[in-house]
């Protein structure tokens, strides 16, 4: 067996007056693909410090084998004193060669002569992505790489890492990235670092298998500490259950949306009774929007009524932050009109997270210092508050300053849910919150009373989330489905094959021009391009069906070597679709060339 990249053993280090961890080991291979998943404050990114070199532990062993380069993509970007975005990416230590910085730069699109101190998020993202990149690490640590990042970059970055031959661990809230991507889960909980071979799309079953078994041992002891420690883990269980039956109920508000949308591309209602028009929150007519000689809408309506999710997707820049100013009244547009429900109230988290003073507590924060909180019009102790959100009831008297980045954001939102709004308009809201505290905000959109508007790139939240999902592509073209991500996909998906069938063929070789022998592929590369399609999609049905067979919550417990057999088949089946993927995509390019 090869030896490790990297290892940890026995492992401690203290934080505070506590140890974030303890006897800690861990060891990463040449072809590992790893998710690391943990709530926020479990220490996972210390845990890639750790692991990267840059941290050292207070007690155990980090070794890493010679010659073996591990780079860090941090989750956020140290640009500060850089003049340039370039200045940055080429810094000294372990500077990448120019040529190929320049070269993910121009495929990410991002300009690296942009001055560091005005670029955006997702600016310095793209910059530290190539820089990470163009020193070919044979272990790349990735922390919230699609923070910050529009589909595009994102389906750029998964792509790169689909062919990528080294090692990766990855920190990630996007679920739909880490289903794609990962062979194995490494979870951290409770300073427990525990690992189990099978991709990210299995990790649920395998917790709450994990979760059953300790509730098992818990019920046997009758004391408060174990009613403290569980009382998490048996409601993150509960949530993803009752989770199914809104995504049942969000499918039935999807339908019915559906059936009162009109001419493709428009959100207008078929009929617009009585009823229907007592429920209208905002409507859009003929609203257009230009800056300069540029178009960012053009010709927009839509009708949103009370209790729509509204999801809106496009790349960065495309005009999403000035489609939601147009419809909550911060913009006025260029033409046509925007009206809106006179009792209309709402509040915004937005992607800035101008976050609390680190010197205050969270009940200075909630409750005004006090032990309850008013709840939309209804008064609740702020103990039972907090755990709604995922917070033990002893932290109410912490400062903020102790709280991770995830750990402020569950609090931001949990301080603006319990205002009274009938409006709720989220703008990258998954940026930095872990996978419980996603389900925790599905559950909490599902419930809302109100209008719910959302800019995000993270596709399965849409999914989770939205009964209307409008997708702008920065020409001023804005296309409004019902459902979420995946049938706004499907929409642009088939317009594009239809512009590709209806694109004039290529013109024929001028009958003037010398004529060499002709060129073609092998026998063999023909054959591969034939077949691999096929067989891609077979094996890909074959990981489905496993991992559904793993979706089993109780599939642990009742037969734990059917769940090891199938790990381990949907192992061998990822390493088979990446082997296949490969030389696909060898072939495809060996045709291309030759025309």
């Amino acid at each position: 067996m090869a030896a490790p990249i990297v290892s940890l053993e026995d492992i401690a280090l203290r934080q505070g007056d506590g140890l974030l961890f303890d006897q800690l080991s861990l060891f990463i291979g040449a072809k590992d693909r790893l998710a690391l998943i943990g709530r926020n404050g479990a220490g996972k990114t210390t845990l890639l410090r750790l692991i990267a070199g840059t941290l050292e532990p207070d007690k155990g062993r980090r070794s890493q084998q010679p010659g073996q380069r591990i780079v860090l993509l941090p989750q956020d970007p140290p640009v500060a004193g850089f003049e340039t975005l370039a200045d940055f990416a080429l810094a000294e230590p372990d500077a990448p060669p120019r040529h190929e910085v320049e070269a993910i730069a121009t495929q990410l699109g991002l300009d690296l002569e942009l001055k560091a101190a005005n670029a955006s998020g997702g600016e310095r993202r793209r910059a530290a992505i190539a820089r990470a990149l163009a020193q070919q690490p044979d272990l790349l640590l990735l922390d919230e790489p699609t923070n910050h990042l529009d589909l595009e970059a994102i389906d750029w970055l998964e792509g790169w890492l689909t062919r990528y031959t080294g090692a990766f661990l990855v920190i990630s809230h996007d679920r739909t990235f880490l289903t794609r991507l990962t062979k194995a889960c490494l979870w951290l909980d409770r300073g427990q670092l525990r690992r189990q071979e099978v991709g990210f799309g299995g990790f649920e079953a395998w917790t709450e298998a994990v979760y059953a078994e300790e509730a098992k041992i818990a019920d046997k002891l009758d004391t408060k500490i174990a009613q403290e420690l569980h009382w998490l883990q048996r409601g993150v269980t509960a949530r993803r259950r009752r989770n199914q039956g809104r995504l049942e109920r969000l499918h039935q508000m999807r339908a019915s949306r559906k059936a009162m949308l009109g001419v493709q591309g428009t959100a207008k209602l078929a009929l617009a009774t009585d009823d229907v028009k007592s429920k209208m929150v905002i409507e859009a007519e003929g609203v257009s929007k230009t800056y300069g000689d540029r178009a960012i809408l053009t010709d927009f309506s839509i009708r949103i009524q009370r209790g729509d999710r509204i999801g809106i997707v496009g790349p960065n820049g495309a005009g999403k932050t000035t489609l939601l100013r147009l419809l909550t009244g911060d913009l006025q547009p260029d033409e046509g009109t925007v009206t809106r429900a006179k009792t209309l109230n709402g509040i915004a988290i937005d992607q800035q997270r101008k976050l609390m003073e680190p010197t205050k507590r969270v009940r200075d924060v909630l409750a005004d210092g006090g032990d309850w909180i008013e709840v939309r019009g209804h008064k609740t102790h702020i103990q039972g508050y907090l755990k709604q959100f995922l917070f033990p009831p002893s932290v109410a008297d912490a400062k903020i300053g102790t709280f991770s980045g995830g750990e402020r954001s569950r609090l931001l939102l949990a301080r603006e849910f319990s205002r009274d709004s009938n409006l709720l308009v989220l703008d990258e809201p998954t940026n930095d919150l872990d996978l419980e505290t996603l389900d925790l905000l599905q559950e909490v959109i599902s419930d809302y009373e109100g209008t719910v508007l959302i800019v995000s790139h993270d596709r399965d939240f849409l999914d989770r989330t939205t009964t209307m999902t409008i997708g702008l592509d920065g020409s001023g073209r804005a296309d409004v489905v019902a459902g979420g991500y995946r049938e706004l996909e499907q929409l642009w998906q088939e317009r594009a094959a239809k512009a590709k069938k209806a694109a004039p063929p290529k013109a024929a070789p001028s009958p003037a021009a010398p004529s060499g022998p002709a060129k073609k592929l092998s026998f063999k590369d023909q054959h591969d391009l034939d077949r691999l399609p096929g067989e891609i999609a077979k094996i890909e049905a074959g990981i489905a069906a496993a991992e559904a067979k793993l979706a089993d919550p109780a599939l642990y417990s009742r037969d734990p070597k059917q769940f090891d057999r199938l790990t381990g088949e949907i192992d061998t089946l990822r390493g088979k679709l990446e082997a296949a993927e490969l030389r696909w995509m060898e072939v495809a390019e060996k045709a291309e060339a030759l025309g």
